[in-house]
């Protein structure tokens, strides 16, 4: 369903749950024991999650979706596993590592909205992304309307939400919903480049960074306090020292 490699400072998961990824039970308790995992690693920098199918993923799993519609409390059973999905999405949304999701191929619905928790994305021009959850009745229940919203604003979560329309890689970094896309025969080599180059710096930085990130979409948060807490204790580190002082030295000659 999964494999993961760590290599010193970055990680890699990838789905591996023929034919589409579908998310179901197993997958989400599969996926959070791996972030157990990583959790007692502590030093990873980077984690890069990717797929090794024709598709990223495919959202969720429709045998266990048209399982729950057969029981008398299926309705019951179905909110407690999206919240669930939540749970999960929102543990990878705050992870201290900074996150790359590698969209090879279509990425639907719970697919989608996985890769939104991530902080950086990267597409395959062909790929399609989309929310697709009105066109049967439902909503994107896993953070799909709120993470798409604040990511994208109000006039693209409703494009795509209220409309159920996907769209292409090639036109996700226009919209701003990835930041970067490539043909789908070069998405993988340019993910590792990236993630080998974050996998190079600071990983207390980088943890800082994403941390004043987040302060700045909470309602009244304190981001500029935050910056002067974590810049005291950057400037601390052994690490931060010898590279500021190495960045001046190189000015110097």
């Amino acid at each position: 369903m999964f494999r993961l490699e760590a290599d010193g400072p970055k990680a890699v998961i990838t789905l591996s749950r023929p034919p589409v990824n579908a998310i179901n039970n197993a997958w989400i308790a599969g996926f959070g024991a791996l972030l157990d995992r990583l959790d007692a690693d502590g030093e990873i920098a980077v984690l890069h999650i990717r797929s090794d199918q024709q598709v990223f993923c495919a959202g969720a799993d429709l045998r266990q979706v048209e399982e729950r519609f057969g029981l008398d409390d299926g309705h019951l059973r179905f909110s407690e596993e999206v919240a669930a999905f939540q749970r999960l999405f929102r543990r990878i949304e705050t992870l201290p590592c900074v996150t790359v999701a590698e969209i090879g191929g279509t990425a639907m619905g719970g697919g989608l909205e996985l890769t939104l928790a991530c902080d950086l994305r990267i597409a395959a021009e062909e790929a399609w992304l989309g929310l697709p959850e009105v066109t049967i009745g439902l909503v994107p229940g896993a953070g799909g309307t709120q993470r798409l919203t604040r990511l994208c604003g109000r006039s693209v979560a409703s494009r795509m939400i209220l409309t159920g329309d996907p769209v292409r890689g090639s036109e996700a970094v226009a919209l701003g919903l990835v930041q970067w896309a490539a043909p789908r025969d070069r998405v993988a080599e340019q993910a590792e480049k990236l993630v080998a180059r974050l996998a190079g710096l600071s990983r207390p930085a980088l943890h800082a960074c994403k941390s004043c990130i987040a302060e700045a979409a909470r309602p009244g948060g304190e981001g500029f306090e935050r910056e002067v807490d974590v810049t005291r204790d950057l400037i601390r580190t052994p690490e931060a020292r010898r590279l500021v002082e190495a960045f001046l030295n190189k000015r110097k000659g």
